[in-house]
């Protein structure tokens, strides 16, 4: 079994940005506890993390026949992005949307996810437990089947 992970923009400052809102875990220290968690259950994890929409979005859909589920954090897409919702939605993978920070508890504009409705579920507000939880979730559909 192998799971893509997808870090969307800005999470390269994870651990200096904003660790009020998002904790001084780097992306690295996820990265490296989704790995071992993972490894524990004989899953392989192949991260990405950009800044640019379409890169996310050509590496998605290079990786749909490759892996057998998505786990995403869009960070900022999360609000608009159509065109990573359609790539999502073209690779009829189970997809888990997660969030360090509860975007239910921000902004307004933050409570909105074009991203949702096309996943399994999302998690949010859990720092990088976030992500951990996301992952048992995302496993244990892949699973069921």
């Amino acid at each position: 079994m192998k799971i893509l992970v997808i870090h969307g923009p800005n999470l390269n400052l994870l651990g200096d940005r904003e660790t009020d809102i998002y904790g001084e875990t780097t992306l690295e220290e996820i990265d490296k506890a989704l790995r071992e968690r993972a490894e524990s259950a004989n899953i392989e994890i192949e991260s990405f993390q950009s800044n640019h929409e379409g890169d996310i979005v050509e590496m998605i859909q290079s990786k749909k026949d490759d892996v057998d589920g998505l786990l995403i954090n869009p960070a900022a897409f999360t609000h608009y992005s159509i065109s990573l919702r359609d790539a999502i939605s073209a690779t009829a993978l189970p997809v888990v949307e997660v969030h360090l920070s509860n975007i239910y508890s921000r902004e307004d504009w933050r409570s909105k996810s074009v991203i949702s409705p096309i996943a399994v579920g999302q998690i949010s507000g859990f720092g990088m437990d976030s992500y951990l939880l996301g992952l048992e979730a995302l496993m244990g559909v892949i699973k069921k089947g």
